[in-house]
């Protein structure tokens, strides 16, 4: 069984911002292949179940804080040898927003949310789908918020109508890549989505 978790932070105040980049995402994955969400006090998460071909899958939101991601993970994700099918979307400030990346066995990149859930499982050898937030330059450079309270700040934004209409289409394909992890394995996919 396949586990993918979308990171974020509970509350309605964190709706929207782009360290809910997770959450937002794969709000079109869930439409297409789960069941409704329930309250899971075992997982510590929204959870909601379903299906890709014959796998089956589960999809998990936090209802713990970003930074303590993997004390929910962990739940569900019981070993090293489950952890290579487990798939984390989660805000990267390295990408630019509307680009996505998928990734495996590597550092958190100082996302706190990816070092809490590596720290639990004790591996880093899990599936990563990167979704970019960084503001870019017309010539598609990357112009990423320098220092903690400037990083913070952006993070913790609200997205706006107009990069909420490029998140909707980026979900789209972080949606296919997702099916094609679970279908095709982590090599193909990356592949095919990593141009």
């Amino acid at each position: 069984m396949y586990t993918i978790v979308g990171l974020g932070n509970p509350g309605k105040e964190y709706e929207n911002t782009r360290h809910n980049t997770g959450r937002i995402v794969l709000a079109k994955f869930l439409k297409d292949f789960c069941d409704e969400f329930e309250d899971s006090k075992k997982h510590k998460a929204l959870v909601a179940k379903g299906g890709i071909g014959k796998e089956k899958i589960m999809v998990l939101f936090p209802e713990t804080f970003m930074n303590k991601s993997g004390a929910s993970v962990v739940t569900a994700v019981s070993s090293v040898k489950k952890a290579e099918q487990l798939v984390v979307v989660y805000d990267d400030l390295d990408l630019g927003l509307g680009s996505m990346k998928i990734s495996f066995n590597r550092g958190s990149g100082g996302h706190r949310g990816v070092e809490s859930i590596i720290r639990g499982l004790k591996t880093e050898a899990f599936v990563r789908v990167r979704i970019g937030i960084s503001k870019t330059t017309p010539s598609g450079k990357i112009k990423k918020p320098k220092g903690g309270k400037e990083v913070e700040k952006h993070i913790l934004g609200k997205y706006s109508a107009k990069e909420m209409d490029v998140l909707k289409r980026i979900s789209k394909k972080a949606s296919q890549a997702i099916e094609a992890i679970v279908i095709d394995g982590r090599e193909t996919a990356m592949t095919v989505f990593n141009k």
